[in-house]
């Protein structure tokens, strides 16, 4: 079974998705040049608003993570890995790692991509505080990845 979430956020004039090894994003409305994992700002959702049933998927040393980010129509995808230590409890944010760091902002670990590997098309149009990011989110066990197929192209 294929478990669902989008978060809507928006653009900064100071996003610049240069970070190694993570990417954010916040509620904040604001960010510094020195956030430079953040992607996206004003997010309508942090990791303690996620769906019980999202969560419950998510928390498990099986579950595989895809992270969809699309801007006017430009897309990219980010896998990553969940585990049954995730915490999902920060009220401002989410962070998907490339690490298996666990904090409460934690969506997802071992990652293949971090701020700086995100399409640049992408990151220039976030560059715009107007700009919108639609994130959806989709998870599912690793044994059932013959079963989604169809359930994955529909959403994405």
């Amino acid at each position: 079974m294929v478990v669902f979430e989008e978060i809507t956020a928006y653009g900064h004039v100071n996003i610049r998705a240069m970070h190694r090894t993570t990417f954010e994003i916040t509620k904040e409305a604001q960010v510094t040049p020195r956030g430079d994992c953040i992607i996206g700002v004003r997010a309508d959702k942090s990791a303690r608003e996620l769906s019980k049933d999202f969560k419950e998927a998510l928390k498990n040393d099986d579950s595989i993570l895809i992270i969809v980010l699309e801007v006017n129509g430009l897309k990219d995808i980010v896998l990553a890995q969940g585990s049954s230590k995730l915490i999902l409890e920060d009220d401002k944010k989410i962070i998907v790692r490339r690490s298996s760091y666990i904090e409460p902002a934690t969506l997802g670990i071992t990652a293949n991509k971090a701020a700086r590997d995100i399409d640049r098309r992408v990151i220039e149009l976030l560059k715009n505080p107007e700009a919108i990011i639609k994130i959806k989110l989709l998870v599912f066990r690793l044994g059932e990845i013959n079963s989604m197929y169809k359930n994955i192209r529909s959403i994405i």
